[in-house]
């Protein structure tokens, strides 16, 4: 996913948890913001992550996912080993 930008779009995916975060120096983050506004790849990415992060933030506590649903969601992910932890 390299555009003709400053930024290629694997330099914002190594920098996404940081940018979300407001972690990044002003000029970094400018530069990622310019990157996005004409990517859209990278505006998907971004824009899941933080509905993703938004969805965790609200969830109900006591909600849980029915066991064959979580097993395969963690195996897709590749988090089988997070899934026996629990």
């Amino acid at each position: 996913m390299t555009h003709k930008h400053d930024l290629s779009c694997q330099i914002i995916l190594d920098n996404l948890s940081d940018y979300l975060d407001g972690e990044l120096e002003p000029g970094l983050c400018a530069d990622i913001e310019k990157h996005i506004n004409t990517c859209q790849d990278c505006q998907v990415v971004i824009n899941t992550l933080k509905k993703t992060i938004q969805l965790y933030q609200v969830r109900d506590r006591n909600e849980t996912l029915p066991s064959e649903m979580r097993r395969r969601l963690y195996a897709r992910l590749d988090l089988e080993d997070y899934a026996k932890k629990e």
